[in-house]
């Protein structure tokens, strides 16, 4: 499950804690219960006063591979419910009144992806790990809300590319196509992302967060509109 360190004004927020917890998942899936925990943390970073900053972060080879769709596969009759918590989620970090950046260290696979795009910014590995959209390649589609999420940050002949063919980004790749702002040897991805947010924890709070909706108030309605109609489908990994 997700948990918290602290450097400075930056909160770390690991997705996963391997070490210390025999139910981890290596991969970091949108399992309900890893995103109640997930806001838990938001919340408890948000109370905290001064500058403040968050960085995302897996472990080993994954930030995170999107949708747990074993856990989908156990409740049929709750995906509509699941899909609408996942882009819940996803609409709560694109307007947090925090800083947000993430640090890609692994592979970035569907919701892990569109997560990733929530962030203000994001921090990749140079030389291994894959960002990708990989609903096309497994004949599944995406809700309404994530599709408008990745129109919105992507540059529009990459938003095409990646969703419409499913194509596995490396590091380089992925920050030529506009998909993620910077790149770092693998030790080096989570202390570039720090030091970032460092810089940036100051601009914390309400003015912040206006800004982001305004930004993206289009973006968040559709993200907070339950989705309907994928009870009966195969969902994708990018909810």
């Amino acid at each position: 499950m997700p948990y918290l360190e602290h450097e400075g004004d930056v909160a770390i927020l690991h997705l996963d804690d391997a070490e210390h917890t025999d139910s981890s998942d290596p991969e970091n899936r949108f399992h309900p219960e890893w995103m109640a925990r997930f806001h838990a943390l938001l919340d408890e970073v948000e109370a905290e006063p001064g500058p403040r900053a968050v960085v995302t972060v897996g472990a080993g080879k994954f930030y995170s591979t999107g949708a747990d769709l074993n856990w989908v596969a156990e409740h049929p009759g709750e995906v509509d419910t699941y899909l609408s918590e996942i882009q819940r989620l996803f609409a709560r970090m694109l307007v947090s009144p925090l800083p947000t950046v993430a640090a890609l260290q692994g592979h970035t696979f569907g919701a892990g992806a569109f997560l990733a795009l929530t962030h203000d910014r994001a921090v990749m590995r140079d030389d291994r790990g894959y960002f990708c959209f990989p609903g096309i390649t497994i004949g599944t589609s995406y809700a309404p809300g994530t599709v408008a999420l990745a129109a919105a940050r992507l540059p529009p002949r990459t938003v095409h590319e990646a969703l419409a063919t499913g194509r596995r980004y490396r590091g380089p790749e992925a920050l030529d196509r506009g998909l993620i702002d910077e790149i770092a040897p693998a030790d080096g991805v989570l202390p570039a992302a720090v030091e970032y947010a460092k810089n940036v924890a100051h601009t914390r709070g309400p003015v912040l967060a206006d800004i982001k909706r305004q930004l993206h108030h289009e973006v968040v309605a559709q993200l907070s509109t339950p989705v309907a109609g994928y009870n009966h489908r195969k969902p994708s990994s990018g909810g």
